[in-house]
This record gives C-alpha cells, structure tokens and sequence, in this order.
C-alpha cells in the first residue's frame, strides 16, 4: 500500500509529471492506520501534500462503505469529476461511486410543471429561464442544476423547480418515479463510495439527531475535507431558525394548494393575506435592515411584542383551517404539517435552552430568528458515538503552531491521532513575507489610505498579478477608491462580477488586482504567474460583536478562561494560513507575501501567527521586495 504513491507505483505511471512526497506517503500511512483501527484521525496537510490522494486510495481499496464529506459544492464536483475518476483509474477499482447533494441541488419536475401551468412569472427574464429549464429537463440524467450553466445558479427561477424537505410531497407525487432526489439517494444506497458536502452531511446528523430517519448510507468510513469549515457548519445545523423566508415560501405553497383543492374556503385565502401582513409588520418592527444582534435586544419592545403576537395567532388560525381542509389533498395535509413545525420553532425560540443563543437578523423585506448552541462539541460528540467508524478530518489548516487543541475542543474530539505535514513546496526559495516598516494601528483612521500608500510600489514591481485581501466591506471599498487613479493594471472589485466569473478575468488578464473579503481567503486557485503577490490589510479577528461571537467569548470568560487566548486567537490563525494559502499553489510558483498589520512585530501575539506561517524569509524593506520581482535576490533576506 505504502508504495501506491511512489515513483514506480501506479499513480506514476498514470500521470505525467508525478512526483512522490514523503508528506503524501506519510499522509496515506496515517489514514492505512486509521482505518486499521476504527480511530479517528485528524490531519493537517499543508498546500500541495496531495491529501486528496492520500486518503482517496485507502479508502478505495479498504472494501468498506466510505463517505467523503467536502467544504463546498464546487469542490465536491471536483472531488468526483476529476479525482475519483484518476484514482479509480490508478488502482483498475470497480468500486461504485456516487454524487450525492441536498435537494435544492436538483430540478424538482412536479414543481416545474406546476410553474409551468401557472403562467405567473415576475418579468420576461424568468419566462426564458423556465423555458431552457424545461428544454435541459428531457436531456439531463441526473437533473443537476449545476448542468445548466445558461440559467443563473442564484437566479429565483430555481426556487420555484427545486423543491424543499417542506414542500416535497414524496411518495404521493405524480413524478416520483422520475424524481431525480429519489434517483440520487438510491444511487447513494448502493455505492460503495459516497461523495457529498459537509452542509448535506450535517443536514443528515440533524435529521437523526431529531430521530426522523437517514439520508446517506451507514458508514464504516466518514473523511471529512476541508475540516477547518466544520465548527461553524456545524453550529448552523444544530442551530433553530425562524424565518420570514420560510413562512413566504409556505404561503405560496399553501395559496396553490388553496386554489386548486379548497376554492371554496375563501377564509383560508384571507388569513394567508392576515399572515402575509404580519410578517411585513414584524419585519417593519424591527426597524433597518443589515442588523445581526442579541434578540433579547429587541424582543421586549411593545411593537416586537405586538406584532410577534399577530403572527402567532394567525398562525394558530390557519392551523386550525388546515386542519380542517387536510383530507381534501395530500399538498394541503403537508401545508398543514410544515405549519405546525413553523409553530413549533418559534416556541423553541421562545423558550431556549440553556448554553444557547438567541440572535436575529434584518434584511431588506425580511427577517431571521435563530438559536444557536454556543458549543458544538457535545452534539457532534453524541453523533460520533451514533457512527462507530473510522474517522478522517483533514485541511490544509486545522493547527495553531503545532497544536490542534483548538479544533479538537471545538469538536468534541478526544483520544484522536494528529499529524501535522508541512507543504512541500520551496517557500525558502521561492516567497517573501514583506511586513512593511512605518504603517500606522489597523484602527488608525488613516490605516487604510497608509497601506494603499505602501502597497501601490509592490504592485508596480509585481506588474499587477495582485491579491489584496481585506477583513471588511469598509475597507475594501476605501482601498478601490483610492486605487482607482493610482494604478495603471486591471482593477477587478469584489461585488462587480460573480467571485468565479472574477477568477476567470483574473486568470485571463495575467496582469490584474483583485480586492476581495472573505470568500477570496480560501477555496480559490490560481496557479502560475497571473497571482505572484498576496497583500493582506490586517490580522483576520472576527467581530466581536457578532451575537453568537459575543455571547462564546462570554461564556469563556464566565468560567475563567481567557476567550482572547483561548478563542478570538487561533480562530484568527486559521483564517490567516487560508489567506496565506492563495500564494504558492505549485512546484514553479513564486510570491511575495504582505501583510500589513504591525501586530505582528508590536504584539506578544504576534509571533503565534508568525510561526504558524510557512517558513519564509522576512524583511521590512520595500528595496528588497523589488529585487525579489526582479529575480536578482542573491540573498536571504534578514527581519
């Protein structure tokens, strides 16, 4: 097994220009081990290991069922449509494989035709949408929306095709047989590898937590990729939410079922408009949109008490009338089903439970209630236990320095196997890390005019082939500004273009800057010489005054621990070696990494970040930087 990975191995001999890394090779090791023992393992492997080969080939050849778990959809695509496949290819396996996603990732075809008869589209835009949804609808096998590229993925039109756990109406839909959920999971069920996202895995934990049953297959193996995302993906599906959004999509639904099976109860139809009003009221009483805070903030206010009163009370009566008008069709019986849940979660938010907190937010024409456990670690713990398999949780950034006990408190995680790989990349050779002399606090009013001011040279001596990556919109926004006239290469803003469309320009520029937050620091390769300097404005520490960050940082703190040190810390470090991860991307990359933030040098802290970051020479002078772009460096630089 151990020499899959080496120079005269099948992985060798398959593609062109493979070379063996110790890192991988002791990677795979790992996971043979893991695997041997039903333990559970987590790795770090920094850029460029090649984990994806380490854990995919053991897992193929274990003769167990595997699920594999990623951070993204984009990555899960690639995942399957291009790794799989080269280490199926490799090891001549006949295993079956499956693609699996949550339901809103497939065309639902009751709905469509249901959307299709209505004939109610907003404007003509959606109405040739639908259209080449219906064309692609009788050619597609699998009916992933992501096939279907000439239909906006963010485009409304998905929300009236795709269907909901609510709204799904199972077993009793006329399309069922054709469903492609239905085709999706069956496939799931019989494939011996399983790949899947870490939001429809953790949908799946949820569902059992709540005892209704089991979306993916038992597992004698869960790889989870991208681990770095599990705590907050975590939190937001053991989270409770009540939503404006979900109480709309329900009127509509339930209005269509009106329509077609309880014409004559025009009472129904009426206290749908009653509940419709009280949603806007509440929404109005909450006053201006883009807030995210405490809901105990709020929820005393007269009109919050008033309005949240109106809405639970039309709430009761429409239960009430749908109780009624159930037997008239399956669609209604559902309505009346995904009501009384709605009912039942704004209880729950109104009666919490303890180590949890209640937060809301606004936007434009709605509103959100949530509830959110404060520590993951005890539900993810007790779903372990649910799963007695090998455990594989791998990122490039799990440590902080050469500990994982950050990660592993997070997540519950005892008596488990780490391993830390650095990346086998040259970083010595081939990056600076420039931490610029003379820059003013990063809460300095004139901070970010100050960076600019220092980045603009680096730039000119990169010749573009810039990222700058900053922790806020504000900050951002200001830099563009006064990058604007200043520059002389392309100037891609985050907010202009979608972020892959933007990646794209960027790759095809070859001479361009792109300013963007934080769905820029991780997730996004560009290899080659398009991105040779990665600028970032300061050290990534998140809101304070986040609800769900305070009330943690409270809740340290109130039993005598330290939530700077023990938290808002190695949270930062982690989201910091993403960004420092955009850099270097291959064997022939070479960068310069700035990092504006002179905490760095001034803070105690400072050297825990620095020394989670790759080993890289240092310097403070802008002299040695233009040398380095130069390609006449001959020697180290000194701090």
């Amino acid at each position: 097994m151990l020499d899959l990975l080496g120079e005269s191995g099948p992985f060798a001999q398959l593609i062109d220009g493979f070379q063996p890394r110790p890192q991988q090779q002791a990677m795979l090791q790992a996971v043979l081990e893991t695997l041997q023992t039903q333990a559970t393992a987590v790795i770090e492997a920094g850029t460029g290991v090649g984990k994806t080969f380490a854990y995919l080939a053991p897992a193929l050849l274990c003769n167990e069922r595997v699920i594999v778990s990623t951070g993204s959809k984009t990555l899960q695509d690639q995942l399957y449509h291009k790794d799989l496949p080269v280490v199926r290819k490799a090891l001549k396996s006949g295993v079956k494989t499956a693609l699996l996603k949550g339901r809103a990732n497939y065309l639902c075809l009751h709905r469509m035709k249901i959307t299709q008869s209505e004939g109610r589209l907003p404007d003509k835009k959606s109405v040739v949408w639908l259209r080449r949804i219906g064309d692609w609808s009788g050619l597609t096998r699998t009916g992933d929306v992501s096939e279907l590229s000439a239909v906006p993925r963010d485009a409304d039109i998905w929300l009236r095709v795709t269907s909901t756990t609510e709204n799904c109406i199972g077993a009793e839909c006329p399309d069922y047989q054709d469903c492609f959920v239905v085709k999706a999971r069956r496939a799931a069920q019989e494939a011996d590898i399983v790949v899947v996202n870490h939001h429809l895995f953790f949908a799946d934990l949820a569902i059992k937590e709540e005892g209704f049953g089991e979306l993916l297959p038992l597992a004698a193996v869960v790889v989870l990729d991208e681990a770095h995302q599990l705590p907050e993906i975590a939190s937001s599906f053991f989270s409770d939410t009540f939503s404006s959004r979900k109480l709309q999509d329900w009127k509509r639904d339930t209005l269509l079922e009106v329509l077609a099976s309880a014409s004559d109860m025009p009472n129904l139809r009426d206290e749908l408009d009653v509940l419709e009003k009280a949603v806007l009221d509440l929404r109005l009483a909450m006053d201006t949109p883009g807030q995210r805070a405490p809901w105990l903030r709020i929820r005393n206010k007269p009109a919050i008490i008033e309005h949240l009163q109106t809405l639970t009370d039309s709430m009761d009566t429409l239960a009430a009338l749908l109780e009624h008008a159930a037997e008239r069709s399956k669609g209604l019986q559902a309505s009346h089903v995904r009501l009384l849940e709605q009912q039942a979660c704004l209880q729950r938010l109104q009666n919490p439970p303890p180590d949890t907190v209640q937060w809301f937010e606004t936007f434009t024409r709605g509103f959100a209630l949530t509830s959110t456990p404060l520590d993951v670690a005890v539900p993810f713990k007790k779903c372990m236990a649910e799963l007695p398999c090998s455990w594989i949780m791998t990122s490039a950034t799990l440590a902080v320095g050469p500990s994982f006990d950050h990660f592993n408190k997070r997540m519950g995680l005892e008596d488990v196997t780490t391993l830390q790989l650095d990346s086998p990349f040259d970083y010595w050779h081939n990056s600076l890390l420039y931490l610029p002399a003379g820059l003013p606090e990063p809460q300095d009013r004139d901070f970010v005019s100050a960076l600019v001011e220092a980045a603009i040279p680096v730039i000119n001596a990169c010749g573009g082939r810039t990222f700058m990556l900053f922790t806020s919109y504000r900050a951002l926004n200001e830099a563009a500004e006064l990058l604007q006239d200043s520059i002389d290469f392309p100037l891609l803003i985050q907010g202009e273009l979608p972020p892959r469309d933007m990646i794209d320009r960027f790759r095809e520029l070859g001479n361009a800057v792109l300013l963007g937050t934080a769905s820029f620091w991780e997730g996004v390769d560009v290899r080659g010489e398009a991105l040779s300097c990665v600028i970032i404005d300061k050290l990534p520490f998140a809101a304070p005054n986040d609800p769900v960050m305070e009330a943690r940082l409270d809740s340290i703190r109130q039993r005598g621990g330290n939530p700077f040190a023990e938290y808002q810390i190695p949270q930062a470090v982690i989201t910091l070696k993403q960004g420092v991860g955009r850099l270097i991307r291959d064997q022939q990359d070479r960068g310069v990494l700035m990092i504006c933030d002179i905490r760095l040098r001034t803070r105690s802290y400072g050297k825990i970040f620095l020394d989670s970051l790759p080993r890289m020479p240092r310097t403070q002078k802008l002299e040695i930087v233009e040398r380095f772009f130069a390609g006449n460096l001959n020697e180290t630089a000194s701090t």
